[in-house]
């Protein structure tokens, strides 16, 4: 099981902002942020539910490909929700919300590039 996950990405600031938008609509909020001080290297910011960090993001610099990941959404409504917010804060489309059968049936997720072209999704798998 995954405790949490992180990458890099190529201007801290402005990523954390599109973050704190764009993962609010799945429950996320910033949780922890960590300073160059005390973590050795660049500052890095811990986002989740529930107070626990477990997506982080660090200004290391960005990757020379993108990541993907995908939340976990509790309804359909949500991934609306998040793909809607994930928008206006900057993020770029990657295949608006919708079934994606070929995942299974009840496969309901929206996709939205951040500003370091990461694929950040939100996903349900209830029936509508």
């Amino acid at each position: 099981m995954i405790d949490h996950l992180g990458f890099p990405v190529s201007d801290y600031e402005r990523a954390k902002a599109f973050y704190l938008k764009a993962l609010a609509p799945l429950g996320y909020s910033l949780i922890m942020e960590v300073t160059q001080e005390q973590t050795g290297h660049d500052a890095a910011a811990g986002f989740g539910a529930d107070g626990k960090p477990d997506f982080w993001i660090g200004g290391e610099g960005a990757l020379n490909k993108p990541v993907h990941v995908a939340i976990l959404a509790k309804d359909r409504a949500t991934v609306d929700a998040f793909y809607k917010a994930a928008i206006a804060a900057g993020g770029r489309d990657n295949g608006p919300p919708g079934i994606r059968a070929h995942y299974h049936p009840n496969y309901y997720g929206a996709f939205v590039l951040d500003p370091d072209g990461h694929n950040i999704e939100a996903v349900c798998h209830t029936p509508a």
